[in-house]
């Protein structure tokens, strides 16, 4: 069963001031089926939340790791949690 879900991505690494945001806001919308919110935390870290199909999410959750994202991942914390709704497409913030 593919229920949907909320992923919490918490992303390490030179993360901001590189087009992070806005290429994880483009990856949400190329696999599709995705809302949430990729955010700048003060602490230097990029927060992820995205809603939608588990197999989705993690999809995108792959990309965050893989290599193939702006700037530098040094790791990424995630928390899974029943998905809340409340978002409205894919935003960065």
């Amino acid at each position: 069963m593919n229920e949907d879900v909320r992923l919490t991505a918490w992303v390490r690494g030179r993360v901001q001031g590189v087009g992070f945001r806005w290429y994880t806001r483009a990856k949400a919308k190329e696999i599709g089926g995705l809302s949430g919110v990729a955010r700048n935390l003060a602490d230097g870290r990029v927060q992820v939340v995205a809603e939608g199909p588990r197999d989705r999410a993690e999809r995108l959750l792959e990309w965050l790791r893989g290599g193939d994202t702006p700037g530098r991942v040094d790791g990424v914390t995630e928390i899974w949690d029943t998905s809340r709704g409340g978002f409205e497409g894919f935003q960065e913030d």
